[in-house]
């Protein structure tokens, strides 16, 4: 086992939903504390801060942070990579730590979205997505996401969605309501996600049609919350106590990528390029086989951006993300569970905390202590996101057997 090695020690996720009662430093320290405790340091033990917020980054949140738990003279980070930005501030902070400049460092991601999201960031106005209402009623203002198509993210990844579904057989609408079925029924054992309700798979097809494929109920909300994570170094961690080593997760592969060049100006962003290539990378440092993954916590803004990625991710055949969703193969006790969380779609995505949120749904697993939603066994995990301007950030997480002294 390589001294080099970087490992999660603690991580600590807010719930996900609407903070009107707090502000963002509020969420960020929640997290923040939370995952130096669950790791058993202290913030005077942290040697580097990596802080995410999408709509905050020139605000200076990291140092806003210090102010509420402890302003210790380290140098910090603040990030912004569109839906990858709190991927990339663990991935500053892992950095760091492999450099040598730090033993252990503490990446924070945060976003207080209220119902604005990417057109009022940090505002509690009304504008925004609309709420699903039980009855089938829906909220009055329309999101103008879903007014404008392509010019924004649904119809993005409606357009992906749709070029996969004529290049290959077996996809269609219902293949892609059946991601949204399946997470939406995940949630419902998760008590930190947005919304924690099943709905039918005839519930999900005809909600109100934001941007074909994708229904209201197959779109992510926007969401507040926070996440944390505290890394430290192989070398620091067989210093610490046998607790904090059993609980330790290895991080064995980091992978921060962007579009590659092409000879023609891309209309759209290569989501599928952008995956592909650093979920190899991936696989290629970790040494691990995509058929030895025990869970995944994969970006799922849209049902329709979920099914892609089961090809992208190779998690399926080539071609055949259709059959793997009607097989139940990403249902929690499929041949590969994705986003028992609930995902994006149900759990919410908080911009800048979605990269981190989903290294402590992984980590939670694989150290058994995700109660009700617990993927039994897991040893071996990925997270994924993809922000659009373009970054994809890919990490695998292992639980060893043992940290060698």
């Amino acid at each position: 086992m390589s001294g080099d090695n970087v490992w999660l020690l603690g991580t600590y996720m807010t719930k996900f939903g609407r903070h009107t009662d707090v502000d963002l430093i509020d969420l960020a320290s929640e997290s923040a504390i939370g995952a130096l405790e669950d790791g058993g340091v202290t913030i005077h033990d942290i040697q580097v801060l990596g802080c995410g917020s999408l709509f905050n980054a020139q605000a200076g949140v990291g140092q806003q942070l210090q102010k509420q738990i402890g302003q210790t003279g380290i140098p910090v980070y603040n990030v912004a990579n569109a839906c990858a930005t709190g991927a990339t501030a663990m991935r500053t902070v892992y950095l760091t730590i492999k450099a040598g400049e730090a033993d252990m460092g503490l990446a924070v991601g945060v976003e207080q979205m209220g119902k604005g999201g990417l057109l009022g960031a940090g505002g509690k106005g009304d504008r925004g997505r609309k709420e699903y209402k039980p009855s089938g009623r829906y909220g009055s203002v329309m999101q103008v996401e879903g007014v404008l198509g392509t010019g924004l993210m649904p119809g993005v990844f409606a357009q992906a969605g749709m070029e996969y579904a004529y290049e290959h057989d077996g996809v269609g609408f219902e293949q892609f309501a059946k991601v949204a079925e399946k997470n939406h029924a995940h949630s419902t054992l998760n008590p930190l996600a947005h919304y924690q309700k099943e709905f039918t798979l005839d519930e999900i097809m005809n909600a109100e049609m934001m941007s074909y494929p994708n229904t209201l109920l197959m779109c992510c909300p926007n969401t507040d919350g926070s996440a944390a994570a505290v890394l430290v170094s192989e070398e620091k961690l067989r210093t610490l106590s046998n607790e904090q080593q059993a609980r330790a997760v290895k991080i064995s592969a980091s992978v921060l990528t962007t579009d590659p060049w092409t000879e023609r100006a891309q209309v759209q962003p290569d989501v599928n390029t952008l995956t592909r290539n650093a979920a190899q990378k991936a696989y290629d440092i970790s040494g691990v086989d995509p058929k030895d993954l025990d869970l995944v916590e994969l970006h799922d803004c849209f049902a329709t951006a979920e099914l892609i990625h089961y090809d992208n991710l190779m998690l399926c055949e080539p071609g055949g993300a259709g059959e793997f969703i009607d097989k139940r193969g990403p249902w929690r006790d499929g041949e590969t569970p994705v986003n028992v969380s609930g995902g994006l779609i149900s759990k919410g995505h908080p911009i800048g905390a979605t990269g981190i949120a989903n290294i402590y749904e992984v980590a939670t697993h694989l150290r058994g202590e995700a109660g009700d939603r617990q993927i039994e066994g897991a040893k071996v995990g990925l997270t994924h996101v993809i922000g659009l301007g373009s970054a994809c950030g890919v990490h695998i997480l292992e639980k060893p057997a043992q940290v060698r002294r």
